[in-house]
């Protein structure tokens, strides 16, 4: 039995409520009015794709069944990925501590990037090559101030593993159609979507492509779309997302929510975040299919096992929706989305070289924060070191590998900084005590500086430390979240 083992959820802190957005741009097209209800989830500044789907996966990965060192593969998708020409998985495996011999590969150019990524672990399952795979997918796609997908899109990550062991909804089969069907364009290298005329998306795209893809699906493996629990489709136009379900002749009841009042349209990520939602919610038996769509669709039939009655989920989409933060400002907002030029000030501007040589050489300790502990005494320490900094100890090269990133912590002491630059100020950092050992200075996120104190629990998050216009390169670090922020 292949299928779904284990999933996770990444929907950022922050909300934005789209009436906020139209009330700042909507004397420049009234039009958006019609999309001005319910929220968005908006990503932090120091939060891209890759982040959301690393976060996803560390969900996914909490799951007790699962171990990283089992992990065969991880597939990343996303039509937002920060290099053309540098394996965004391999960051994210490496942020994960995955093996090195772990196989990665990125899907993108297509909003279905995500169930195409999902089909491709799948097939390496089946050919008998690989035990668990991962597919984290994510996406923060950009709209023109006071255009509609300004209002439609939002920013989430999504993953799933997987496997032949403790499935949770067995694949069943698929269809995939392809067509180039040109709804959404974007060149390399453009930072905004454009996309062709509404009406023309929704009666030649969304209502033909994913009706035939489900139909085909239906035929092919002889079931009855009314005997499925849920469909899972996207389309952001809510009256058109209701008809394509009412044409199939599905109950209201079998249509997975599109998430648009809660999240937004999350683009590639956004068919498996409407599957974990379902997923949570499902039963023994029950029949999900779910849809990719974008340039063609893939149509995917899973059917749940009882191990899902027993599966201990982690944050999951409900756990991530709960824990919110509403960003009251739309000026902050463009600014987390570096769509408006800022005055960074000096501090803002200083940006020494990143050394790509050393960050090689010490690719574990900085992206996977994998520092040592002392084989003699046990002492865990980060940085990593060749003499144990135990006083009572001192061994030499007895240091075996030991990840931090996993390890809850609490704060020792911590400071905010209006001097420092940040594209949040103040900037916020302390240092962190990790449980089991292992003390170091870190920068705190996603939290306000009044509501956090001295010995509150954090935990590491991979985020964006910087971003060197200049040359091109996004640099990534850990970060502590302060847990009482998030719930």
């Amino acid at each position: 039995m292949i299928g779904i083992v284990s999933y996770g959820g990444c929907v950022p802190r922050y909300r934005l409520n789209r009436m906020m957005v139209f009330m700042a741009m909507g004397w420049f097209n009234p039009v958006t009015m019609a999309a001005a209800g319910g929220e968005k989830a908006v990503a932090n500044f120091d939060e891209d794709s890759i982040t959301m789907a690393v976060s996803a996966a560390i969900d996914c990965l909490a799951a007790p069944a699962i171990s990283r060192e089992s992990i065969d593969g991880l597939y990343l998708a996303s039509t937002t990925l920060p290099y053309s020409e540098r394996l965004n998985a391999a960051i994210a495996a490496s942020a994960l501590d995955l093996n090195e011999n772990c196989r990665t590969a990125d899907f993108s150019s297509s909003l279905r990037a995500s169930t195409s990524a999902l089909l491709g672990a799948i097939d390496a399952i089946k050919s008998g090559a690989n035990s668990n795979m991962l597919v984290a997918a994510a996406d923060s796609r950009l709209g023109k101030m006071g255009s509609l997908q300004e209002m439609f899109f939002g920013d989430a990550g999504a993953a799933l593993c997987v496997g032949s062991h403790d499935v949770i909804a067995e694949f069943k089969g698929s269809v995939s159609i392809s067509a180039d069907f040109p709804d959404h364009i974007r060149e390399c290298g453009a930072r905004f979507d454009r996309n062709w005329e509404e009406r023309w998306m929704r009666d030649e795209g969304y209502s033909k492509l994913i009706p035939k893809a489900l139909k085909k699906l239906a035929e092919k493996f002889s079931f009855d779309p009314q005997d499925v629990a849920k469909v899972i489709y996207p389309c952001h136009f809510g009256r058109e997302h209701r008809a394509i379900g009412k044409r199939l002749g599905l109950e209201r009841g079998q249509v997975q929510s599109m998430l648009m009042d809660e999240v937004g349209d999350s683009g590639s990520a956004h068919p498996l975040l409407m599957l974990i939602a379902a997923l949570e919610q499902a039963k023994p038996g029950d029949k999900l299919v779910v849809v990719g769509y974008g340039n063609g669709a893939d149509a995917l039939l899973f059917q749940c096992t009882d191990a899902i009655a027993d599966f201990k989920g982690p944050l999951g989409v409900s756990g991530c929706l709960q824990l919110k933060e509403d960003l009251n400002s739309y000026q902050k907002y463009t600014v987390f989305r570096n769509i408006v030029p800022m005055e960074l000030g000096i501090r803002g501007e200083t940006q020494a070289p990143t050394p790509l040589s050393v960050l090689w050489r010490e690719r574990r300790q900085v992206m996977g924060l994998v520092g040592t502990k002392c084989q003699a005494c046990g002492w865990a320490q980060y940085p990593s070191q060749r003499i144990c900094v135990n006083p009572e100890c001192g061994a030499i090269d007895q240091m075996e590998p030991y990840r931090f990133s996993d390890k809850p912590g609490t704060i020792f002491t911590y400071t905010g900084d209006m001097l420092a630059f940040s594209f949040d100020p103040p900037a916020v950092y302390g240092i962190v005590d990790f449980e089991g050992g292992g003390r170091t200075q870190m920068d705190f996120t996603d939290c306000l500086l009044e509501k956090i104190k001295v010995g509150q629990q954090v935990k590491m998050s991979f985020r964006r430390k910087y971003y060197d216009q200049q040359r091109g390169i996004h640099g990534y670090f850990w970060k502590a979240v302060p847990v009482a922020e998030l719930g």
